[in-house]
């Protein structure tokens, strides 16, 4: 499905790679599909590249099934509570802009977890961005942070973006690597 254009069937609310301001992309719009990982979409206009939720797919038309079937390949991990089921729950998140999840990609700086008074858990995740100013660095974040809070042993989860260090493409994962074809 990606690089293949679609032709929105409505109204598209969508967020501006990398600005991070908030759109509406209008029926009858021409997009390609850039990827479709995490529950979400990344399209190309002429007027830009575009993030796409997944509440929104249906404005996709007859390839939003299979869209939604792509983006949801990353749905929330299930299983006992652990650092582990943490860190893959981060996986499910991507950047808009590159086809690797943000613990491969390195933005990951910082992840901690402290058992509540309800026997919940209350998380706290430092992050990091590939570039300072990234308007798209509140979405990324509430994105981890609604992906930790979805798991049912989660109470809270708290994402905060940090610049020190600073990242390098070194930081990339071996599988991150290898997916951008750098190994």
């Amino acid at each position: 499905m990606v690089n293949q254009e679609v032709t929105l069937i409505r109204d598209c609310p969508a967020t501006l790679i990398p600005a991070g301001d908030a759109v509406t992309l209008p029926a009858g719009a021409a997009v390609f599909v850039s990827q479709a990982f995490g529950g979400t979409v990344t399209v190309r206009a002429d007027s830009g590249l575009f993030r796409i939720a997944g509440k929104d797919l249906d404005a996709l038309g007859a390839a939003a099934e299979m869209l939604r079937e792509e983006a949801a390949a990353s749905e929330a991990p299930e299983g006992e509570f652990s650092e582990s089921l943490l860190w893959d729950a981060l996986k499910g998140c991507y950047d808009p802009e590159i086809p690797i999840n943000i613990v491969d990609l390195g933005l990951i700086y910082d992840l901690r977890s402290n058992e509540t008074s309800a026997g919940r858990h209350a998380v706290e995740v430092k992050m990091t961005l590939t570039a300072q100013g990234c308007g798209m660095g509140p979405v990324i974040a509430d994105d981890a942070r609604s992906r930790l809070e979805a798991l049912p042993q989660v109470e809270s989860a708290r994402v905060d973006i940090v610049w020190d260090p600073v990242w390098t493409p070194q930081m990339i994962s071996p599988e991150g690597r290898k997916k951008l074809g750098i190994e």
